[in-house]
């Protein structure tokens, strides 16, 4: 059985501090931390001991997240949260598909939908019209029971990683795109990027059935079957998430101050002691001052997987072993 990143990364890190590690046999997402003064902790896939559980379930929940980002002062997309249908009846509310597709006309299009409680940019989506919401929240109440829209504020996407007020990593994330040669279809220059995934040993599966894709090459006037001139870029979902297939542009040494503060006291501000920042920069850059820029808070979270950064280079490598040798460390302090 072939476990998973952080499964094998925590196992060989273990004896550096001279703790052992139990793997349940089975699937090998779950395992238990034994330390050598009794502390025991536990790994449940990205999920570590080390924040509060009352704090990464409010991360978890975009919306409950949003709420306390607010109030603690910080810029966030304005959004509102809609519900599926069986859901909005149990808990004596109108708010269902009618209520968000009145809202989207009156916010106006194009909007971000995306379920409340997944990750990794599952279903995240952009709509531009009302044909694609009704679709989308559909879908979407496949597998979650509360829907976010949400104003669309493109920008530079950074996901930034902290640890205990430290930086220990910032990198732009890059939607998945392909660009042309002059030869090949857009569908072989994807099937290309995946091959290229593969032998770079990295586990980003492509779904080339994702109908997002279909949707945003219609939107640019393409089709899988498009050959692109050469030099020609095109991006082919709008959530820029590594395990989507998008790529990581390292910003650790570049990231100006401003933005490091912000990021440190967010994580403190939320109750957390480990945390994935997503900051969208919609005016400059994350190098410059934030007086001089425009930004806001996309998300936060609670359990940031590094699986596919750690895939993009050595220094991303060793970055991601030198921050998880730190976790161990913070982990076996009793008490």
């Amino acid at each position: 059985m072939s476990l998973p990143y952080l499964t094998k990364l925590i196992k060989t890190l273990a004896p550096f501090v001279g703790a052992s590690v139990v793997v349940e046999p089975r699937w090998g997402i779950v395992a238990q931390i034994k330390y050598q003064n009794g502390v025991v902790r536990s790994l449940r896939y990205l999920s570590l001991d080390l924040n509060p559980v009352g704090s990464s379930d409010i991360a978890k929940d975009k919306d409950y997240a949003k709420f306390f980002l607010k109030k603690a002062g910080y810029l966030v997309a304005p959004s509102k949260t809609f519900f599926k249908d069986s859901w909005a009846k149990s808990i004596g509310s109108k708010e269902t598909l009618a209520r968000a597709a009145e809202y989207a006309k009156n916010s106006g299009y194009p909007l971000i939908v995306k379920p409340n409680s997944q990750s990794q940019g599952l279903e995240v989506s952009l709509v531009w019209n009302e044909k694609e919401l009704r679709k989308v929240f559909k879908r979407i109440c496949g597998i979650d029971k509360v829907i976010l829209l949400e104003k669309y504020l493109p920008g530079y996407d950074y996901r930034v990683v902290v640890l205990d007020d430290e930086i220990i990593s910032a990198y732009e994330r890059v939607a998945l795109s392909v660009v042309g040669d002059g030869k090949n279809s857009i569908l072989k220059l994807l099937k290309l990027k995946q091959k290229k995934f593969i032998t770079g040993g990295r586990d980003t599966k492509i779904n080339f059935k994702d109908s997002r894709i279909k949707l945003k090459l219609k939107h640019q006037g393409f089709t899988f079957n498009k050959v692109l001139p050469k030099g020609n870029k095109v991006y082919l979902l709008d959530n820029a998430n590594l395990s989507t297939g998008g790529d990581a542009i390292d910003v650790t040494d570049t990231m100006h101050s401003s933005f490091k503060k912000i990021a440190i006291n967010l994580t403190r501000d939320m109750g957390l002691r480990i945390a994935g920042v997503d900051i969208m920069v919609t005016k400059g850059s994350i190098a410059e001052d934030v007086k001089n820029s425009k930004y806001y808070i996309v998300e936060i979270n609670a359990a940031p997987g590094l699986d596919h950064y750690v895939t993009t280079g050595v220094k991303q490598k060793k970055i991601v072993e030198a921050m998880y040798l730190k976790v161990l460390i913070a982990l076996g302090k009793k008490d």
